[in-house]
């Protein structure tokens, strides 16, 4: 399972409570987020979240080379162990921030994701959709390069996200970001119960 959305929508809050809940329910649990995740990834994480300004491409290709990493040491060895695993971000933030915000193109930034994690896809995607006006509003404390590109990038990063749930309602399931995260929890876990 994966977790998708702007930044500070609450993903990341959902990704966790998730996760809790699995293990409550006697399941193993890798809890894990992308970039990062491996001591490669999470080199890949300083660099693109703390470096320097980069090109959109280098910036794709890194984060594509985090995800191959992750994707082959962290991800496919749980699947193969029978553990269920969820991942804060995979190749779908990709597609929306690099490929839509970044004017990459969805389908080439999503086939080099594709291409480096021998076409590994998550069962089930919950994008917490967030106004990206709402998500700003909520942002606290210092940002990194990629939170500091403001108002008008994290609105074609939402029409990204929204672009793949539209294309892809078998495995995206959009949740309202605006409500309690309790609330929110309650309608992932009865959407992941029919998969269990």
């Amino acid at each position: 399972m994966t977790f998708e959305g702007v930044d500070w929508s609450g993903k990341s809050t959902q990704a966790e409570l998730l996760s809790s809940w699995l293990r409550e329910q006697g399941r193993t649990v890798v809890s894990t987020r992308e970039p990062g995740g491996t001591p490669v990834a999470e080199g890949v994480r300083e660099l693109v979240l703390h470096g320097q300004d980069m090109s959109p491409w280098a910036e794709a290709a890194l984060y594509a080379a985090a995800r191959a990493d992750h994707a082959a040491s962290v991800i496919r060895p749980a699947l193969a162990r029978g553990d269920d695993v969820v991942c804060d971000r995979y190749l779908d933030s990709s597609v929306a921030y690099q490929g839509a915000a970044r004017g990459l193109g969805e389908d080439r930034v999503r086939e080099l994701s594709l291409i480096v994690t021998e076409r590994l896809m998550p069962d089930r995607t919950f994008l917490v959709v967030l106004d990206p006006e709402q998500a700003l509003y909520r942002a606290r404390g210092d940002h990194d390069r990629i939170e500091r590109e403001g108002a008008a990038f994290m609105r074609k990063v939402d029409e990204g996200y929204r672009a793949i749930a539209a294309a892809e309602p078998e495995r995206v399931v959009a949740v309202d970001g605006a409500r309690a995260p309790d609330e929110i929890a309650e309608e992932i876990r009865e959407r992941l119960r029919p998969l269990l």
